[in-house]
């Protein structure tokens, strides 16, 4: 049927900050969505919170919105917008259930919505576990025995007549969020409490245990005329009882037969229609015992998911754009295939290699929490890899996460040898991210497969498959060099491994397997990702390298110059989307200037990823031997390394050794900001203050800078990011710990030690600079002081507590470090303020992670110029073409930046803020003024601040002073003090009315007493030290646990006191990003 002609104005709800379950996967469908939308003539209108996404680009949509997805704000965008319809399956469960709940306030229906795409009886039957089970069982599908439960007794009740272990699965949550497996009923109160809160209908489904079977997901589209196809199997390696985006995965599924597939393939399309999915994407997940074949629904999601950014790279398949045009009346076999442009989309995609995804965790973050694996997903990023065989695809997979694995197995990197027996029996039995390589390791050690099955529950056939590698890799040592023959060299690639691992296991050195891959003629062949198995020609360039003998390359040459752009690799803290975005934005500019752009990256939730990014896509690990192998291929002109973060630029210098040609800022530029000794002397040289420093190697040099320089220190290892190993330490102990842990995050460098300035205010400087010129992009204040990370504090543009004179100190700061380090393209300094001194902390010669919101704050695209300075244009002829405006051009509106922290999915971990990155994602605030912009910030959170009851102030010794006037405002605005004895001492001596409560420590009643009858509106709590221990851990937990909000630094929560106030003096209003500035 042809496109509708009755809509004009779609309204698109993206998913809001990156969290863990729901990441950047839904920036690249909202992206491809508007795209697809506006190419048909429609007027997209777009809502989402989280500025570091390409989807909120001004360009992206017709009118951008970067407000709370809150009901509040998107009924606001609707009475201005006016829009004919909604879509909201293209922003993950939070569009979901923000579509349901306008829906339920009568908003659709007032301004007359229509919601396309699915409708909101269908989402309500996908996600209510009861509605569901009952459609499941209308067309004959089984479910997991189950009950439904409101309430802790229910969920005891329930449990009690299935049996121990149970499964947690509340209605309404993303990733797995407030469920788990609980083993006995201690473990399902803790669960259920939590699962209860989180689910938006206040229910959870207490369902039996199926732990050990195999999970299979479907990826299926379905059209209006009820055409149905499946785009993707994907197997979990892992079995039940970890959720999918914790486990290993893999495409197409391997161990089913073809009867098996194809009854899940009917069982997915017969759910579709069930549950009552017009038109579009969705994944149905299921249950299979391998014992008996039996098959269980386990859920479905009614929307483009995680897995649907998995499936569409995985098969070339653009599942979000194919849904975003099924929406508007067109069916399957009226859209073109974009890939072979011969196809229709009607035709099943078919693939001739295997897809391995395998997840990166960050646990070393969050000291505490628990490293087993279960059905609430921990997870903060993932990659992908492509090979022609199994082994191939997980080994790259492996080196892809950047962990220090360089393949499965022989990298050097693995110390089983200290661990007793016992001890690693349970690594091998119990779910973990390392479980892979104990797996491994117990076929290593002649395990039988049996054995590690009978442990594990993973299929056999996988288990075979890791020991074919085992066994190769004993071949290799047992070989050596001498028995390198190019059919040996040729099997060993075929198999995954890294020149990296045949090195380690030959004893000879990486380059010396390199180029014996050269005299040999063992090269990887260039090969084509077409969605049809090679059965029809391709139009796109989206690629991968494999090892095959007599292999064809598929590889074409180039019309125009060549740029390769290396992008960010996997997300993880510290490393995000940010990175990405500044790389999609470089593919963009120099391919509008004349170049055929090359973009190198293995995360699969990205945009930088889609096969219409950048001219020829390489989906590669991100090593030195993977790029390499690329920039052979395609002979660039250059190569860009500073927009992807630290992972390029830990290549650069390697890179440049080996002659690539570096476009931009050069390895030696990157050095000497990186190298402590080198850039004090510039600053030296430059008469620019900085933090008395120093470096240490040992324990005992630490000592004695400790003594020169003294207490309190921040530490840190050199060449990380989301400081990573970084500390404050106040005595000689805290400083014994963390040189243990920064020596080794980084070995081969020094670690850095700078007096630590309490009570400075930090500001972000994101910078473009050309060699002759710098222009200062943003100034960022950051709202909490010095000592949190950068990525972790909320900061504000403009900055609102600066004279115009400091301002424009830093500006001529900022640009005689700039040339003087010889940047050509983006740069960020950190500064701190202390009683009108500016002090550098540190310069990173690179894109920094603010540099979206920088952008979107100043209506400035700073990587876009980025990249066409380091194609040769200079910064005054950007500002002669209208490309760059005047440096402090003002918008009008204040912009802030809030960190998402993901305490919740990490029970036990502290949740104090530091000099150690913690956050996921970040989202944005416009208004008028700061502390209203502020309000966006916590409302788009999800940060629910009660109007009434009663506050807990707890501050350590050094905020006392400061505390009076916060809990004064307080006070003032109807809310209840309740304090300990130390602080209510304070607030006494200034006039101040509080209630005082024992400390947890001193017994009941106690302020976890108070938060357990829900009287506590929020929290402030100020630890001091590098680690709180006792009392202020505990109630922060607590609080993590009941959602209550918990303000951890003392100018937090000064600022939270002014967004409460202004919140009640006016209401909020909404802009659009074109608007700005007009």
């Amino acid at each position: 049927m042809p496109k509708r002609t009755d809509i004009h104005k779609i309204l698109i709800i993206g998913s809001g900050p990156i969290v863990i379950g729901q990441a950047c996967e839904f920036d690249y469908s909202g992206t491809q969505a508007c795209k697809a939308l506006r190419n048909e003539g429609f007027e997209v209108v777009l809502v989402n919170s989280n500025p570091a996404t390409i989807m909120t680009d001004p360009e992206t949509a017709d009118r951008t919105y970067i407000e709370p997805i809150t009901v509040r704000a998107v009924a606001k965008v609707i009475e201005r917008e006016r829009p004919d319809a909604l879509l909201p399956n293209m922003g993950g469960q939070t569009a979901l259930n923000c579509a349901v709940a306008l829906a339920k306030a009568g908003v659709l229906e007032r301004y007359g919505v229509e919601v396309i795409g699915c409708d909101i009886d269908s989402i309500e039957v996908g996600e209510d576990r009861e509605l569901f089970a009952q459609a499941m069982a209308d067309i004959g599908l089984e479910v997991a025995h189950s009950g439904i439960a409101r309430s802790l007794d229910e969920c005891r009740h329930v449990a009690d007549e299935l049996g121990y272990p149970v499964v947690v699965r509340p209605a309404f949550t993303l990733g797995g969020a407030g469920g788990g497996m609980a083993h006995d009923e201690a473990e399902l109160m803790r669960i259920a409490r939590e699962g209860l809160e989180l689910s938006a209908n206040n229910e959870v489904l207490v369902e039996q245990s199926v732990e050990g079977w195999k999970e299979i997901e479907m990826e299926v589209m379905r059209d209006a005329a009820g055409n149905g196809i499946v785009v993707c199997s994907i197997e979990n390696l892992d079995p039940m009882g970890v959720h999918t985006g914790d486990s290993i995965t893999v495409a197409p599924c391997q161990t089913l037969n073809d009867f098996e597939l194809q009854r899940l393939r009917d069982y997915s399309l017969a759910v579709l229609e069930r549950v009552g999915v017009a038109c579009g994407g969705s994944n149905v997940q299921f249950a299979v015992n391998p014992q008996d074949g039996r098959v269980l629904v386990i859920e479905m999601n009614p929307r483009v998911s995680r897995s649907s950014a998995l499936a569409s790279k995985a098969t070339g398949f653009p599942i979000a754009k194919m849904a975003a045009l099924l929406s508007v009346g067109y069916t399957l076999d009226e859209i073109p295939n974009d890939i072979t442009g011969a196809t229709p989309a009607c035709f099943e995609p078919s693939i001739d290699y295997c897809v391995v995804k395998i997840p990166r965790f960050a646990f070393e973050k969050f000291k505490g929490a628990s490293e087993t694996l279960t059905t609430r997903m921990k997870a903060v990023g993932e990659v992908m890899a492509i090979g022609s065989t199994f082994e191939e695809a997980l080994q790259k997979a492996c080196r892809s996460l950047e962990q220090g694995n360089m393949g499965l197995v022989a990298d050097g990197s693995e110390d089983f040898a200290s661990m007793d027996e016992d001890a690693f029996q349970d690594r091998v039995s119990r779910p973990t991210p390392e479980r892979v390589f104990y797996v491994a390791e117990a076929l290593r050690r002649r395990w039988t497969v049996e054995r590690v099955h009978e442990l594990t529950h993973i299929d056999p056939w996988f288990l075979c498959r890791i020991k074919d590698i085992v066994v190769a890799e004993c071949s290799l040592a047992e070989g050596g060099v001498a028995g390198l023959t190019a059919e040996r060299l040729l099997a060993a690639k075929e198999m995954g491994f890294s020149d990296v691992q045949i090195a380690q296991l030959t004893g000879e050195r990486e380059d010396t397997i390199r180029a014996l891959r050269t005299v040999l003629g063992v090269h990887p062949v260039v090969k084509t990702v077409d969605t049809c198995a090679g059965e029809f020609a391709s139009r796109t360039n989206y690629h991968y390298l494999t090892y095959e003998a007599g292999g064809i390359s598929e590889h074409h040459g180039a019309e125009r110059p060549r740029v390769v752009i290396l992008s960010a690799g996997p997300n993880r803290i510290g490393q995000g989307i940010e990175f990405d975005y500044c790389c999609v934005h470089a593919a963009m500019a120099l391919s509008e200037r004349g170049f055929e752009t090359v973009m190198v990256n293995c995360n699969p939730e990205t945009v930088s990823t889609d096969y219409d990014t950048s001219d020829r896509l390489y989906f590669e690990p991100l090593t030195f031997e993977d790029v390499m192998d690329v920039i052979e291929a395609e002979r660039p002109q250059g190569v860009i390394v500073t927009l992807g973060g630290q992972t390029p630029i830990n290549l650069a210098s390697r890179l440049k050794a080996a002659g690539v040609p570096i476009m931009g800022t050069q390895p030696d530029a990157i050095d000497l900001a990186e190298d402590r000794d080198r850039f004090s002397d510039l600053l030296d040289r430059l008469e620019i203050a900085y933090p008395p420093s120093s470096t240490a190697e040992t324990l005992e040099e630490a000592r004695r800078v400790a003594r020169t320089i003294g207490y309190p220190l921040l530490v840190r290892p050199s060449y990380v990011l989301g400081g990573r190993g970084m500390a404050i330490v106040y005595d000689d102990d805290d400083l014994a710990t963390y040189m243990a842990e920064a020596t080794q995050v980084s070995p081969d460098h020094p670690v850095y030690l700078d007096a630590f300035l309490e009570d400075a205010v930090e500001l972000d400087v994101d910078a473009l600079a050309d060699g002759e010129q710098c222009y200062v992009g943003s100034i960022l204040e950051h709202i909490e002081e010095c000592g949190i990370h950068s990525g972790d504090s909320a900061c504000c543009y403009p900055p609102f507590s600066l004279s115009d004179t400091l301002v424009g100190r830093i500006r001529e700061m900022t640009r005689a470090l700039a040339l003087a380090v010889g940047v050509r393209g983006l740069l960020n300094i950190q500064y701190a303020v202390k009683d009108e001194q500016v002090l550098v902390i540190e310069m990173n010669p690179r894109a920094s992670r603010t540099v979206p919101f920088s952008s979107k704050a100043t209506g400035q695209a700073l990587a876009k110029a980025a990249a066409r300075i380091m194609a040769g244009e200079t910064i005054a002829q950007l500002l002669v073409e209208g490309a760059l405006v005047g440096e402090g051009h003002v918008t009008g509106r204040f912009a802030v930046k809030e960190a998402v922290m993901p305490w919740a999915r990490f029970p036990g971990a502290d949740t104090t803020l530091g000099p150690e990155m913690k956050s996921t994602g970040e989202v944005m605030g416009i208004d008028v003024n700061f502390p209203l912009a502020y309000a966006k910030t916590r409302e788009a959170i999800d940060y629910e601040q009660p109007s009434t009851g009663k506050v807990f102030v707890s501050v350590c010794d050094r905020d006392k002073r400061a505390i009076a006037p916060v809990a004064l405002s307080l006070t003032n605005m109807g809310y209840d003090l309740i304090a300990t004895s130390g602080t209510a001492k304070t607030l006494r001596a200034a006039g101040i009315d509080c209630e005082v409560i024992k400390r947890v420590s001193e017994g009941h009643p106690n302020v976890v007493d108070e938060m357990a009858q829900g009287s506590i509106a929020f929290i402030i709590n100020t630890p001091h030290g590098h680690t709180s221990r006792g009392d202020g851990s505990v109630l922060r937990g607590e609080a993590v646990n009941r959602g209550i909000s918990c303000v951890t630094a003392l100018s937090g929560a000064t600022a939270l006191v002014q967004a409460i106030a202004a919140m009640r003096k006016s209401s909020i209003d909404v802009y659009a990003l074109q608007d700005l500035g007009q």
